[in-house]
């Protein structure tokens, strides 16, 4: 089983993942981030795009990284990644669908105000991170249009990460 984390910038995702492992039996964290850093790293570079999930080998590699970790380990994976085109989400779900793989797709969501203040407070991005303050409008019109729709939606606003974790562990139990 795939526990797919969505939502923006500032929700929670990361932290709420690594919180997951211990509540969640036989689970591990994928970072699909680093399957978009691997096509980054491809030299001579590949077209410019402003985001790698623009790039279509991406969302696929994705797809058969993920069942090739389950069927080497199975158990579940962990999946802490922010998807706001529709397209590009159902590309990902249909084709783990096609390999009978279920995923419970979560959005961790919080109101502006909180978002833009995790982001604001972050340490290791520092204030204000353009590119995750960039995402707030994109985000809030997905949600809106096809996301909230799409998921489970956990909203963080009030919650602690250990919180948002458990309510997404006995979800996943049920």
């Amino acid at each position: 089983m795939i526990v797919w984390l969505n939502g923006t910038h500032g929700a929670g995702k990361t932290t709420t993942s690594a919180l997951l492992p211990r509540l969640i039996p036989g689970s591990r964290v994928f970072d699909a981030e680093k399957v978009g850093e691997t096509l980054m790293d491809i030299t001579p570079g590949l077209p410019a795009t402003d985001n790698f999930q623009h790039r279509p080998p991406w969302r696929s590699l994705v797809v058969e990284t993920a069942r090739r970790v389950l069927d080497y380990t199975g158990g579940t994976l962990i999946v802490p990644m922010t998807v706001l085109v529709e397209q590009y989400w159902r590309e990902i779900s249909s084709g783990l669908a096609r390999h009978a793989i279920p995923v419970r797709h979560f959005v961790l969501h919080a109101d502006k105000d909180t978002l833009r203040a995790r982001i604001a407070g972050d340490t290791v991005l520092g204030p204000d991170s353009p590119f995750r303050l960039r995402h707030l409008a994109p985000y809030a019109e997905a949600a809106r249009t096809w996301l909230h729709a799409e998921a489970e939606v956990v909203d963080t606003t009030h919650l602690t990460p250990a919180q948002a974790a458990a309510r997404i562990a006995r979800a996943v139990e049920s």
